[in-house]
């Protein structure tokens, strides 16, 4: 809550409110409560508890050896095994618990008002992009309200119990505003930093998630904030989860006013809630009651009241509202941001629909919203590429961007500066000239590729967001893999990335009847890069495609062909499928373009599923290339399989990058790094 004393009649109502759901979930709560005094630890429904297992391993929340280690001591049936993985995901914290933490701990800050030349502190919010922060509505009821606060970032002790310096950020109501009263939310935007880095980059942010799974009755939270505005305090799993309404959720736990805005985590830090009012003890008469039971009365403050639970906003419930919202492009952007899971990234590609049933409650990435309309009609999805300027380079040398998967929404013109503008970081840190986007070749085969991908699926009805998981959508890319490749692909890579080799027959008895015979790879995969299961699934979905049907190979390399020079010198910059792609291209090139230099980044190639599939067959030096860059990161996953090992590559320089934490597999990180940027800027400017 506020402690400004602002809005105390907002405050108020909203504590009424959480009062009434309180009081109208009495017989819920009490049903929890005598089952848990009984001894069920997780008195919630057998298919939550189920989708709540599922997740914990489909994210990594508990070692696979600990759950096969304890669940094969003693028989149990399926819903006995999915409590017991919650049981231990609830008890056996491994290390990571207290840095992952931290990490989530850092998003967090102390929001302070500015009133009559004083500053005060008002509450607290968190990072859920790189650029916007999530708060109550009764922090932040509006724009003009916002622009008198900022955001202190760091304000907290160090590890030797003093105070670190504190940031501060301030807040750009102007950028992006979004409030809602009922589910008491404030998403707002901040500025960047003096150097240009939005706040995410310097202090990381949460990723919200729309999906199903993230708690269950009964189960640990903790909360981070400034109660009473203090330095950052945590409040560290002392708590239950008691009632799950429909937007909000009760919980147990104790927070000071200010924790007002705070974010509630669960065991494997992902935010599950917005912590926002405490719900005080009533009388029979309806009135609020202090500590010493006597009824409270204006004046006695809150600290008297006898705070009896407390109430926070489902996460499921706000982004549910925000996709909800008419926002302009640029604002959807900034939504977009937020990534995958939130359900507001307009890229994601729909998932197709299941023939057979999926697991309760398990759930699926969200479908792409939709296209911006003008005038009443649907924008047109874009279609062709971009040629460069006759004069770029001379006019006999040729820069050529060749993009991956999951551009279809986006336009070729804003892939090309955006791209352009990777390179000129790096080529500014090589002391290299900069580069203009209008002198880049761009093909662009996105619609194309997403097009041929839907053509593919059931024209069922699409299912919805809480129908199927990533996992369960695998399944589907296996069965429908035009040449059962794509298990393979997900098992190769894996196993590149250290997944035990026995750990199928360890498994077997939970593992494949509990979330799908290719759960546990693609977890793997999630676990230990910086990519989501989705698009890890779908990624090498759209690789598996492309290399195991001949119309589709076809019909991208037609398209990438159709805006390429004809003649001079060839600098071929590839990124992600656009490597297998642009191995493809290079046997198909015309006799006048010399491909002086090949630069792939994030790259899939060093898996055998795929470099065997290529049309040179294996792997190979790329026809004519004369030098070879490949630029790769170790948290990226869809570069697994890099360094390329394998001496039948050839000579090649391979170099390892340490991009942003969730940029791993982003392009513009990759150009951004001086020695893939100084490789091709010393081309470009080569007499």
């Amino acid at each position: 809550m506020s402690v400004t004393g602002r809005s105390n009649e907002e405050l108020h109502e909203q504590a009424a409110e959480a009062a009434r759901r309180y009081e109208g979930s009495t017989t819920e709560r009490e049903r929890v409560e005598g089952r848990m005094a009984a001894g069920v630890r997780f008195p919630d429904t057998p298919d939550a508890l189920a989708v709540r297992a599922d997740r914990i391993l489909e994210r990594g929340g508990l070692s696979p050896s600990a759950v096969v280690a304890d669940i094969h001591g003693e028989a149990m049936d399926l819903p006995d095994t999915n409590e017991r993985i919650i049981d231990l995901s609830n008890e056996l914290q491994a290390w990571s618990f207290l840095p992952r933490g931290v990490r989530a701990g850092a998003s967090v800050a102390r929001i302070t008002l500015r009133r009559d030349g004083r500053e005060l502190p008002h509450g607290t919010g968190f990072l859920v992009s790189p650029r916007l922060m999530m708060t109550n509505h009764h922090v932040l009821p509006d724009e003009s309200f916002a622009r008198r606060c900022f955001a202190e970032f760091n304000a907290q002790v160090t590890v030797d119990n003093v105070p670190d310096t504190a940031v501060r950020m301030e807040l750009d109501p102007g950028a992006f505003f979004a409030a809602d009263r009922r589910l008491d939310f404030a998403l707002v935007a901040v500025t960047p930093a003096l150097d240009g880095r939005p706040p995410g980059e310097i202090f990381g942010w949460n990723r919200l998630s729309v999906q199903l799974g993230k708690l269950v009755l009964g189960e640990k939270v903790n909360i981070i904030g400034h109660p009473d505005g203090r330095l950052k305090e945590i409040v560290l799993r002392d708590n239950a989860v008691l009632v799950r309404l429909d937007d909000f959720v009760h919980y147990r736990t104790d927070t000071r006013p200010g924790n007002s805005g705070s974010p509630v985590f669960n065991d494997q830090w992902e935010v599950v809630a917005l912590h926002h009012s405490g719900v005080p003890r009533k009388d029979d008469q309806g009135r609020v009651l202090r500590k010493d039971g006597q009824p409270w009365r204006e004046g006695d403050g809150d600290d008297a009241i006898d705070w009896v639970a407390n109430e926070g906003v489902r996460i499921s419930s706000i982004l549910k509202h925000l996709a909800g919202l008419d926002l302009d492009p640029g604002r959807r952007v900034l939504l977009a941001e937020m990534g995958p899971d939130s359900g507001l990234d307009q890229s994601t590609v729909a998932a197709p629909a299941l023939s057979s049933p999926a697991a309760p409650g398990v759930t699926t990435p969200p479908a792409s919203a939709a296209p911006v309309k003008e005038s009443g009609t649907e924008a047109p999805k874009p279609q062709a590429g971009r040629p460069a300027r006759s004069t770029a380079f001379g006019g006999r040398r040729h820069l050529v961007f060749l993009h991956g998967r999951d551009q279809h929404e986006k336009q070729p013109d804003e892939l090309r500066r955006s791209w352009a503008s990777g390179l000129n970081r790096g080529l500014t840190l090589a002391s290299l000239p900069a580069i203009d986007p209008e002198d880049v070749w761009f093909p662009f085969y996105g619609t194309r590729l997403h097009n041929l991908v839907t053509g593919r699926e059931s024209t069922a009805e699409a299912i919805g967001l809480d129908e199927v998981s990533a996992a369960a959508a695998a399944e589907v890319f296996a069965t429908e893999s035009p040449t059962g490749s794509y298990e393979r692909l997900l098992y190769e890579a894996a196993t590149r990335a250290g997944m035990p080799q026995d750990g199928p027959a360890a498994t077997e008895g939970f593992g494949a009847g509990l979330v799908g015979a290719l759960h546990r790879p693609l977890s793997w995969l999630a676990a230990r890069s910086d990519l989501d299961e989705w698009t890890i699934a779908t990624f090498l979905r759209d690789v598996d495609l492309y290399l195991g049907d001949s119309a589709v190979r076809q019909s991208v390399l037609d398209s990438v062909m159709e805006t390429m020079p004809a003649t001079g010198e060839l600098v071929l910059v590839t990124h992600s499928l656009g490597t297998v792609v642009g191995l493809d291209l290079l046997t198909r090139l015309p006799d006048g373009l010399d491909p002086v230099l090949l630069v792939t980044a994030g790259s899939p190639l060093g898996l055998d599923g795929v470099n065997e599939r290529l049309l040179a067959h294996g792997p190979h030096r790329p026809p004519r290339v004369r030098d070879w860059v490949n630029v790769w990161c170790p948290t990226d996953g869809v570069a697994i399989g890099c360094p390329l090992e394998d001496e039948r590559w050839g000579k090649l320089t391979q170099l390892a990058v340490s991009n942003g934490r969730d940029r791993a597999h982003k392009i513009e990180e990759y150009l951004a790094h001086a020695g893939a940027a100084g490789a091709i800027g010393s081309v470009l400017g080569r007499a």
